[in-house]
């Protein structure tokens, strides 16, 4: 198996943030895919998706229901997608993705954490560049469908790697490639159970405990902040 099982398999070991937090990031997501398509998740593919995504995450339908109805009011916050770059302590590589009312309220909040831990914020593109911007869903196993069968089927769809997990399997593929897969998985009535954009480490950099641990300080401040929505950084997690 691949680097996005390996990064997969890190992540699922090391998430912050409580079931409040999800809820909160879900709903600002589907705030921002309201404003660009519509409430209509039959025409608005990405709000199709998100809808998945709160279901696995055991978000009541209501609160989805709310948060659509509040998107398509005049009264909804304007919220923005922007993306931080910056250092930890030890050169660790950290990109930080964020939905936000209050631009220079998360930048100084984002450059805040950086700082007091001793790292610092970078500009646009410094650490972009160590990292593999992928989309990846989670859809249930089928009866009579083979693995290798159905990498095959997606490999010109953008798919790169795909892998059993449990009762589900998993697939990776170029971030571009986003649409083209899930329009594929919908004709052909797999059922999503998610899925995600995650940028993963081209290689990773081993530090010592005592370093993990102010480094992972340093990342809890930014999960604990409600207009950040993603951290990926290039610091390796032993997960054995």
């Amino acid at each position: 198996m691949g680097r996005a099982f390996e990064f997969r398999k890190a992540r699922k070991f090391k998430r912050w943030g409580a079931m409040s937090k999800t809820f909160t990031k879900i709903g600002r997501e589907i705030a921002i895919a309201v404003k660009a398509s519509g409430p209509d998740p039959q025409s608005n593919s990405r709000l199709r998706v998100l809808i998945q995504n709160a279901r696995a995450a055991n978000m009541p339908k209501e609160n989805v229901e709310r948060a659509i109805k509040k998107a398509s009011g005049k009264d909804q916050k304007d919220y923005k997608e922007v993306v931080y770059e910056g250092y930890a302590p030890f050169g660790i590589a950290v990109i930080i993705e964020t939905a936000t009312d209050n631009t220079t309220r998360t930048v100084a909040n984002v450059r805040s954490y950086f700082t007091k831990a001793g790292g610092s914020l970078g500009t646009s593109g410094s650490v972009e560049f160590m990292f593999d911007h992928k989309c990846n869903f989670s859809i249930k196993q089928k009866e009579g469908v083979d693995l290798e069968e159905l990498e095959l089927e997606m490999i010109d769809l953008g798919a790169e790697e795909i892998f059993a997990e449990e009762d589900s399997f998993m697939i990776y593929g170029h971030f571009a490639s986003f649409g083209a897969i899930q329009k594929y998985l919908e004709e052909n009535d797999f059922e999503i159970i998610s899925s995600e954009f995650e940028r993963i480490p081209q290689d990773t950099k081993v530090l010592t405990a005592e370093q993990i641990e102010k480094v992972e300080k340093m990342l809890e401040k930014f999960e604990e902040d409600e207009d950040v929505t993603n951290v990926f950084h290039n610091m390796q997690i032993d997960v054995n």
